[in-house]
């Protein structure tokens, strides 16, 4: 009896989800291909929200598109919102025609993209000392 016990639970062990990354956890689906590159900015100020390449205090990640996930890890507590490019053709930017981009974007909190790119309150997430997940699907217009 005891060793049939004992091998449940080594089975449901077994089984068992590995435990979440400590921090904050980036995740992205929905791309239409494989090529290029991912470009991610995490921000907590809204004033350099979506592109927060002059906020000092950014993280900035380039990755690539078959990776699918990216560990970011601690980030101090706050309020933060996360941008996504998916740059097909790797040329470490936006590209858009006529203002409509050409390539998948993407949003902290799967917010709603109409005409524009949403508000950093309709992004943001809250960041603790817990583990935290977004999974942000990519939207391409054209």
């Amino acid at each position: 009896m005891r060793a049939a016990i004992a091998s449940l639970a080594a089975l449901l062990l077994a089984a068992a989800p590995p435990p979440p990354a400590d921090g904050l956890t980036i995740a992205w689906e929905g791309l239409r291909s494989q090529k290029g590159r991912i470009l991610i900015c995490v921000t907590r100020n809204a004033k350099h929200f979506p592109n927060c390449s002059d906020d000092p205090e950014k993280r900035h990640y380039d990755v690539a598109a078959t990776a699918g996930i990216l560990p970011v890890g601690r980030l101090a507590s706050g309020d933060y919102a996360i941008a996504i490019i998916h740059d097909e053709n790797g040329n470490g930017k936006l590209d858009t025609f006529m203002g409509i981009p050409r390539e998948g974007v993407g949003f902290s909190r799967n917010a709603p993209i109409r005409f524009g790119p949403p508000g950093f309150r309709a992004a943001s997430v809250p960041v603790a000392d817990m583990p935290q997940r977004q999974t942000i699907r990519v939207k391409y217009f054209l």
